[in-house]
């Protein structure tokens, strides 16, 4: 495949032939999200609302993942972009190597600290133990998860995102598959009830890393992983880092706002925490399809800004930022319009319907503007920036909503809490499209700086 093809087919229908197998391969993964959620909702509502208070840490892990592959993804594009191949290489490989590292790291430590965490927000031993028994297992796949992310990333570097869709998709699929079959034990399987939530997910994922290993065997792609870029290089280290971290700060803040939230909305009723645990679930549906543009943007992004092509960097950002807005609308306009038999999904109890509904209508007020912050935040990772982009999620995620839920639901009760999201949403955009304006142009003039210098010396 030639490269070039970043820089050089029309705006519009390259990021379309990007983005679109994300997103659908993003909205395969919210189903799978759904679905799952809803298997365990059959078991028990305990069994439910542990799998609500166990996703704070889930999420931290998916963070990591994703976060570092974000900045092999990065480093890689703009390597391939300068024509730097061998760059990019050692960028692979070392990537996936400490993505292994991060891996064990995780598995250990997570699984170690889940009695002390569950505890915190819970006085049910009967939901500790729920969530005990499924993180276990949930956990042990934390490699194939980390490592999995990893690959994907490295395959949406060189623009084959069909790959990652199949790949995706087909994890996605045998987890839905396997959900009623694991926990209800149909045929000659066992009935292994919130376990089998767990098993069937971490089959799921180890088939996606499965299926890239394969293909990146079977046909090489523009970057290889090889033994002689194994030794640690500091400053290759140091670029991965440097835009993995704080990429992972950005995925990792959420984990951080709902056990915050969690906090809070205890003091209330437990029902609260449900419905935040349910919210989250649905959201997925909404901003993972988003989040399938965003991936879609980060290696044209970075390619382009790698080739100096600022014009088409600014054109990618504004495509991607208009089709976000349009998820979000149609975002909304399901929370306002149907947002009982949303909540109906998860929980029959009438109590939980109702709370759900008005959360879900606050909450969504805020849909719309968040897409200024999720394209904004994705664009700067693409670019390299992940300072800035890590400044827009914690006033997304920590700065505004969590004082302002404290102060509200003090007023309120848990309707404060909800209307903390909208409120955030809003301060965020404008704070992200000053962030966004300011890091773009301070790049533009030191890079006509440096052409003026090339041009005197000349």
């Amino acid at each position: 495949m030639n490269q070039d093809f970043m820089k050089e087919r029309p705006v519009l229908p390259l990021i379309l032939s990007m983005a679109l197998p994300m997103v659908l391969s993003m909205l395969v993964n919210s189903l799978y999200n759904i679905v799952d959620s809803y298997f365990v909702a059959q078991i028990s509502e305990d069994a439910m609302t542990a799998l609500s208070l166990v996703y704070p840490i889930q999420n931290f892990i998916n963070a990591v993942g994703i976060g570092f592959g974000v900045g092999i993804n990065a480093v890689i594009a703009f390597h391939l972009g300068a024509g730097n191949e061998s760059e990019a290489n050692m960028a692979a490989t070392q990537g996936i190597l400490l993505a292994v590292i991060h891996s064990v790291v995780m598995t250990i430590g997570c699984i170690a600290i889940m009695p002390a965490f569950l505890n915190m927000f819970t006085s049910s031993q009967a939901v500790v133990d729920l969530g005990i028994r499924y993180s276990v297992i949930a956990f042990s796949f934390t490699l194939m998860i980390v490592v999995g992310v990893s690959f994907e990333k490295i395959f949406q570097a060189v623009g084959n995102m069909k790959i990652t869709m199949i790949s995706l998709m087909c994890g996605c699929i045998a987890n839905i598959i396997l959900d009623p079959v694991l926990i209800f034990g149909y045929g000659p399987f066992p009935e292994l009830g919130i376990e089998g939530a767990a098993l069937a997910t971490g089959i799921g994922q180890t088939l996606t890393l499965l299926i890239y290993v394969v293909v990146y065997v079977a046909r090489p792609i523009r970057v290889r992983i090889s033994r002689k870029y194994l030794a640690p290089n500091v400053k290759m280290i140091a670029k991965l880092y440097s835009i993995g971290i704080p990429a992972t700060l950005n995925l990792a803040l959420p984990s951080f706002l709902i056990s915050s939230l969690n906090a809070i909305l205890a003091s209330y009723s437990q029902v609260y925490i449900l419905v935040l645990g349910i919210y989250y679930k649905l959201q997925t549906f909404l901003y993972l399809p988003a989040n399938g543009m965003v991936q879609g943007m980060r290696p044209l992004i970075g390619y382009n800004y790698g080739a100096g092509e600022q014009k088409r960097v600014k054109q990618i950002y504004s495509i991607v930022l208009g089709m976000n807005g349009m998820i979000m609308i149609l975002g909304t306009v399901l929370c306002f319009v149907i947002p009982g038999p949303l909540i109906a999904l998860f929980t029959s109890n009438q109590e939980t319907i109702q709370a759900g509904e008005t959360a879900l209508r606050l909450i969504s007020a805020g849909f719309l503007v968040s897409a200024v912050s999720v394209t904004s935040s994705g664009a700067l990772e693409g670019l390299g920036k992940g300072v800035p982009s890590l400044i827009i999620s914690l006033f997304r995620y920590v700065f505004v909503i969590i004082p302002v839920a404290f102060v509200l639901s003090r007023m309120f009760g848990a309707i404060g809490v909800w209307n903390a999201f909208w409120i955030a949403e809003v301060i965020t955009a404008g704070v992200a499209f000053f962030v966004y304006r300011k890091s773009v142009g301070q790049h533009d003039a030191r890079r006509q700086k440096v052409i003026l210098e090339n041009i005197t010396e000349k």
